[in-house]
């Protein structure tokens, strides 16, 4: 059997005229509205009032997306120091290289420069390192017999002599410095015109001229160039710097001390000066005939 319930308890209309109803009460709402903006001060209103709401309502995800951000910006902001600290500490490095290059670039100009000087041919060649034995003053250079590099040549910097090969391998050579024991180079004031031979002493820093008597004209400040007469080292070469004069009688010879001008232990980059010029042979000796001593006859 079919249910239905009793008269009494329908109300109001039905469900299309309802729907009816609230369709054509909304059309007219909506003409009012644009036409007549009826409904503009209502809506500000409401929207007054229902504002705390929206806030309240929105606070969660607004929260939610505040946090995400902070850690995200966090973790940014540690991302970006990493990569600055990183990128400065690289910077860093490339302004050191930088620094270097340019003093390389400069000391190289001065090199050409001093080529330009020596009126004699020589080779750019850079230093590898030094000799194994401390109590020397040796360096070895990327040149060798391959390079036509010969020993006995005197090498160079930008300022003045810093010492002369004295041994040659294939591709590399051995440079003795001027401050080495026992390595002597032949100078000349410029002062006066005044011939030494100045020697190592081991220190660097100091070197010494040797055998001079106590009234030769030495001073401090004196300019010490090469002069030549070995056939080694080209002429006008700077080479030292007196630095003290110590005369006392109770000695045959002056003690003087003196600095050198190049720098010895401060360049990468230095020149091997190719001989100066074919010096003719030194003249033999002349050779004296012995005299035979007569004994004397016995009786």
């Amino acid at each position: 059997m079919e249910y239905s319930p009793p008269p009494f308890f329908k109300t109001g209309p039905t469900p299309l005229a309802r729907l009816l109803i609230f369709s054509l009460l909304s059309l007219a709402l909506l003409f009012a509205d644009a036409r007549f903006k009826y409904l503009e001060t209502l809506r500000k209103s409401v929207s007054v009032i229902i504002y705390p709401l929206q806030r309240v309502a929105n606070a969660p995800a607004s929260i939610a997306h505040r946090a995400g951000e902070f850690f995200v910006t966090h973790s940014a902001l540690r991302a970006d120091n990493a990569r600055l600290a990183r990128q400065n500490i690289e910077n860093a490095v490339l302004l050191q290289q930088l620094k270097s290059l340019q003093a390389e670039n400069t000391h190289l100009r001065e090199l050409l420069d001093a080529r330009k000087r020596v009126e004699v041919k020589s080779t750019l060649a850079e230093v590898l390192y030094a000799a194994r034995d401390p109590f020397t003053r040796k360096i070895i250079i990327d040149k060798g017999v391959q390079h036509d590099i010969l020993p006995g040549q005197p090498v160079i910097d930008h300022i003045g002599v810093i010492g002369q090969v004295t041994r040659v391998y294939p591709w590399l050579s051995e440079v003795t410095l001027i401050t080495d024991k026992g390595q002597v180079v032949p100078v000349q004031s410029l002062r006066n015109g005044l011939r030494a031979v100045l020697a190592g002493t081991g220190n660097d820093g100091v070197l010494e001229l040797k055998f001079i008597p106590l009234n030769t004209d030495f001073q401090n400040g004196d300019r010490l160039v090469t002069s030549g007469i070995d056939g080694v080292y080209p002429p006008g070469l700077p080479v030292a710097e007196v630095t003290n004069v110590e005369r006392n009688a109770a000695y045959l010879f002056a003690r003087i001390t003196c600095k050198p001008l190049a720098g010895v232990n401060n360049h990468g980059q230095i020149l091997v000066v190719g001989q100066e010029r074919n010096l003719p042979e030194r003249p033999a000796e002349e050779t004296r005939p012995e005299r035979v001593k007569k004994g004397k006859r016995g009786g």
